[in-house]
């Protein structure tokens, strides 16, 4: 719950202990440091990605094993952040390793089918209760090929997205992602803007946001929509939005979207690159009960390995299956790839695996709700499944705009900074949240509630 009587803390000392522990991890992380300025030769800022980017240098990893990673300086950390979601199943998962060991002794690639994307296939299927499946190599490749597909169905150009949430990187989704707060737009007609150069603004002009938890908003776009000619092909979505840190869904929401679209013959899409394997065996489809045209998956889908899938109606995907929609790539159902995948679904992602990672979340939730409540912070716990966060507001967020509004961003920082330095490697941002693993322990629950209580009381004593 939100504690809107919270204590007002001092802005100055919020700003001293940023910079006490901005000092401490730059002088505990000198070999990145010295990673950073070599790597800058020929990697484009020194990263492989611009979510690795960090001011003034990036942490480079060395190692990683069930719930612990080390960087290039030694420092030993739970993970909390696991590869942005990936590594559900914990680091060198032994029981995927020996898999892709055996796959690779048979051939690493062949770019045809094999056992093994036919039984993840399966898996899938009984999971989310969406019969047909293909594969791609990451999220953002998923989230493409199923507008693609969408499109293809339809036989419509435009889109419609949740703003504020992240798709992937394609030009499609890259639209009214990160926009600031006098940018957003009326509730009503929410801005389409680019996440940046390189978006041409014809692509832009075919997407169109609407809010998270309004589904009189979207239907109320969905008609103008329709009375000027242009009916979306989808409706992209998470069910949960994870890069706000958690918002879940109100009740009724989902119901209301799913009846929406079905009536105005809007494919739904749920994106569940974040939530899919990671919240229940069944991803937020399970959770929340509500069954999507489509459904697009990655991240803990491969267990360390860049495998997506994209999950469709025989209705949907019938334009696949006939060829009229080409959804094709050469590293699709990689043999190493579907290795893994079908090991960590058959043997680590097991039920037993999902009402662990419900205890271990069940007890980080209620450890950083006693220090709020202790503390009085301005902040509320939000979780569900292996994913959770603090959000930092003293109000209820439901929606972007609402985010954008309340969070304090300069508590989400100086929050990063006190478990980085304290052994909690944690997801930088203020859009992020925690993700445990079946490798977890109640000893690590304990360490990031003990730094959290740490932060409170420096953060309020007198």
């Amino acid at each position: 719950m939100s504690n809107s009587t919270a204590t007002q803390l001092d802005r100055t000392r919020i700003k001293e202990l940023t910079a006490r522990e901005e000092e401490t991890l730059n002088a505990n992380t000198r070999k990145s440091k010295e990673t950073f300025e070599r790597a800058s030769h020929h990697l484009s800022g020194g990263v492989a990605s611009s979510y690795q980017l960090r001011e003034p240098w990036p942490i480079y990893m060395e190692s990683g094993s069930g719930p612990k990673v080390w960087d290039v300086d030694g420092n030993e950390m739970w993970d909390f952040h696991n590869g942005f979601g990936s590594m559900v199943q914990g680091h060198a998962n032994p029981v995927i390793g020996e898999a892709v060991a055996e796959r690779y002794k048979q051939g690493t690639h062949f770019a045809a089918p094999t056992e093994d994307a036919i039984a993840v296939g399966d898996d899938l299927a009984a999971r989310w209760g969406i019969p047909k499946w293909r594969y791609t190599n990451s999220g953002s490749e998923a989230t493409m090929d199923a507008i693609r597909i969408a499109r293809g169905h339809t036989g419509r150009d435009d889109v419609m997205k949740i703003f504020g949430s992240y798709h992937g990187h394609h030009d499609t989704v890259m639209v009214s992602i990160g926009v600031e707060y006098d940018q957003i737009g009326d509730h009503e007609n929410l801005a389409s803007l680019p996440y940046g150069a390189g978006i041409p603004q014809s692509t832009v002009d075919q997407v169109v946001a609407v809010p998270f938890n309004d589904a009189g908003a979207m239907e109320r776009r969905i008609i103008k929509m329709k009375e000027a000619g242009r009916l979306p092909a989808c409706v992209i979505m998470e069910a949960a939005m994870m890069n706000l840190g958690v918002i879940l869904p109100e009740d009724g929401y989902l119901q209301e979207v799913r009846e929406i679209t079905s009536r105005h013959g809007i494919v739904l899409i749920f994106d569940e690159v974040k939530t899919g394997i990671a919240i229940a065996p069944g991803g937020a489809v399970e959770k929340f009960g509500v069954i999507p045209d489509m459904v697009t998956l990655a991240k803990a889908l491969g267990g360390g390995f860049p495998v997506g899938a994209i999950g469709g109606s025989e209705e949907v995907m019938a334009c696949v299956a006939d060829g009229s929609v080409y959804q094709v790539g050469t590293y699709n159902g990689n043999p190493l790839c579907m290795a893994a995948a079908r090991a960590s679904l058959e043997q680590v992602m097991t039920p037993d695996a999902y009402t662990h990672l419900d205890h271990l979340n069940e007890r980080i939730l209620a450890g950083c709700d006693a220090v709020v409540e202790k503390h009085n912070l301005p902040g509320y716990t939000v979780g569900i499944g292996s994913k959770g966060c603090v959000t930092f507001s003293p109000t209820h967020v439901n929606d972007y705009e609402s985010f954008k509004a309340n969070q304090d961003a300069e508590l989400s920082e100086l929050a990063w900074l006190f478990n980085m330095n304290r052994g909690i490697f944690m997801t930088p941002g203020r859009e992020e949240e925690w993700t445990l693993s079946v490798t977890h322990t109640d000893e690590a629950i304990d360490r990031y509630c003990e730094v959290f209580e740490e932060m409170a009381f420096e953060l309020t004593r007198p």
